[in-house]
């Protein structure tokens, strides 16, 4: 396949490229990597020859839209098929009413048609036709009856956005394709491929009547599921690389496992880090000047502060119940895989929320969401929290961590009751308004690194100080925090946190290493449950602090 397939346009731009963070790439303006060896190219070609009907999924802006449109220029450019690529996400104005679903359906098959079928014109005549006479919900299986008489090859179609759909509308598409499936290929597609975000298994289809019908029951006919991979590090590599080529602009050493350590592959975020840091930082737009690893790091910080549309997307979703089963014992630090529902890691997975290991272990995805879950789902209480860096900031500009800690005790004692009540991870709130407390006085100042999966029984925090040098002497401060709840007693979970600790700390090269312990007992008084204690492990020296 070459890079002609991948787009064709009548323009060709002189403008310099960049990195693409909206919509499908358009390789004359946009760094691009071929999206093909990110699916099993041999394993899509057969099931295609087998006119098999089958899903294609990923999370959002990782490059399906890109993927489905090289695929049909590929297969057109082949000559032994028809693709076409359709958007149907318009129809979801639609709700449940299917006829008028099914009219916003045709039409976008029309405008797909006339703009990527120019020697077809019979196809545009015919959805026009079909337009004016469908008075019912079937209009979309009829058209691509019509489609599949009058093509002299089989015709191949891809709906995108399948997932966008809801209740009547969602089941009468799905109804109509499995109507028409035992017509392939001489009077109904030869083979379709339905892509969204998830597979048509976690489809839950809320019919207008109030009946509840899964997606694999509403379309029994699908032969196979395939999920569009992230970048591999190579691919970010690459990706980079193509800048350099273009620019000469190069990346210092660290840079791209800096990327990688951010983003795991993660299509978007890859090119939103890279274009920030590239692109919008003033000082990097002199190509003379290599971009460094402090100023991928602060493109990220950039990123989160932000809230771009992918963010918001992804956070908004952390309201609903299913992933709340999942991100809330991640969170906890409590439990361990075999607590969660099986269907509920497959969701947040096909979200792109989770990674799901081989081991079995679940784990964020990746570290900026790692960052962006906390703290949005802290964001109030951030802005509620009304601190200063002044009070905690010595002369030499150093944090004094014990006053900062102190001062934490103080304020958990005094607004832990209320404010918990308002988080909607109630049972993750210590470790929750910690963060809050801690993000607030270090935001622009410094920076927070937090640790979490199932099974680690705490929670590790790294904070660094300070990002920026000025008026500070002596090295980087580096503190690790580690977060505990107190289930079997005090001296079992200080047993065990203490080693946990000093082991995270020697790990991080931490100068100085703090536990905190959190007392969820509603019988225990506050005078019991604060306290500040030195204790070591090893040759490690560990401040203890009872909240």
């Amino acid at each position: 396949m070459n890079a002609h397939s991948l787009g064709r346009t009548r323009y060709h731009s002189a403008m310099e490229k960049f990195f693409n963070t909206a919509g499908p790439n358009q390789p004359d303006i946009h760094y691009t990597l071929l999206p093909m060896h990110r699916v099993n190219w041999p394993e899509l070609s057969s099931l295609i020859g087998a006119r098999k009907y089958f899903i294609l999924h990923a999370p959002r802006q990782t490059g399906k839209t890109s993927l489905l449109i090289n695929l049909m220029h590929f297969l057109n450019a082949q000559g032994q098929y028809r693709a076409l690529y359709v958007n149907i996400e318009a129809a979801q104005a639609a709700r449940n009413n299917a006829v008028a679903a099914t009219t916003s359906m045709m039409q976008a098959m029309e405008s797909a048609a006339d703009f990527y079928w120019p020697d077809f014109p019979a196809a545009v005549q015919a959805a026009r036709d079909q337009l004016l006479i469908t008075a019912s919900g079937e209009g979309v299986r009829r058209l691509l009856q019509t489609w599949s008489r009058l093509s002299d090859k089989p015709l191949i179609i891809f709906f995108d956005e399948v997932d966008a759909l809801v209740g009547d509308t969602l089941i009468s598409l799905l109804r109509q394709i499995r109507a028409g499936y035992a017509q392939r290929p001489e009077a109904f597609p030869q083979s379709m491929i339905l892509c969204g975000v998830r597979d048509v298994r976690d489809y839950r289809i809320h019919r207008s009547d109030g009946e509840i019908i899964t997606g694999g029951s509403a379309f029994n006919i699908k032969s196979e599921s395939i999920r569009l991979s992230d970048f591999t590090q190579t691919d970010v590599k690459a990706l980079l690389q193509q800048h350099t080529d273009a620019t000469g602009q190069t990346f210092e050493p660290g840079v791209l496992e800096e990327i990688w350590a951010d983003t795991q592959g993660q299509p978007w975020l890859v090119n939103a880090l890279a274009y920030e840091a590239c692109f919008r930082q003033q000082e990097q737009r002199d190509r003379n000047k290599s971009v460094t690893v402090e100023q991928m790091r602060q493109a990220r910080e950039s990123l989160i502060q932000r809230r771009d549309t992918h963010l918001d997307q992804l956070t908004d979703k952390l309201k609903e119940d299913r992933v709340r089963r999942v991100i809330l014992p991640l969170l906890q630090n409590e439990g361990d895989v075999a607590s969660l529902h099986p269907d509920d890691v497959q969701y947040v997975d096909d979200l792109g929320l989770i990674h799901v290991e081989r081991q079995g272990q679940v784990t964020i995805a990746n570290r900026i969401y790692q960052e962006i879950i906390p703290r949005e789902l802290t964001w109030g209480h951030q802005m509620g929290i009304n601190q200063s860096q002044a009070w905690y900031v010595m002369q030499n500009g150093r944090m004094d961590i014990d006053k900062l800690l102190t001062a934490f005790q103080n304020f958990f004692r005094e607004n832990a009751e209320v404010w918990l009540q308002c988080y909607d991870y109630k049972e993750a709130g210590p470790h929750l308004l910690l963060q809050a407390f801690l993000q607030r006085i270090v935001n622009g100042g410094g920076r927070i690194a937090r640790e979490y999966g199932l099974g680690r029984g705490r929670t590790d925090l790294f904070l660094q100080w300070p990002l920026t040098p000025d008026g500070f002497t002596g090295p980087m401060q580096q503190v690790v925090l580690e977060l505990k709840i107190q289930h079997k007693g005090k001296a079992t979970t200080l047993a065990t946190g203490l080693e946990q600790t000093a082991r995270y700390a020697d790990q991080c090269g931490a100068d100085s290493a703090h536990l905190l312990i959190f007392n969820r007992d509603p019988d225990v008084a506050w005078d019991e449950k604060i306290y500040q204690e030195k204790h070591s492990s090893g040759d490690r020296a560990i401040t203890v602090w009872g909240l």
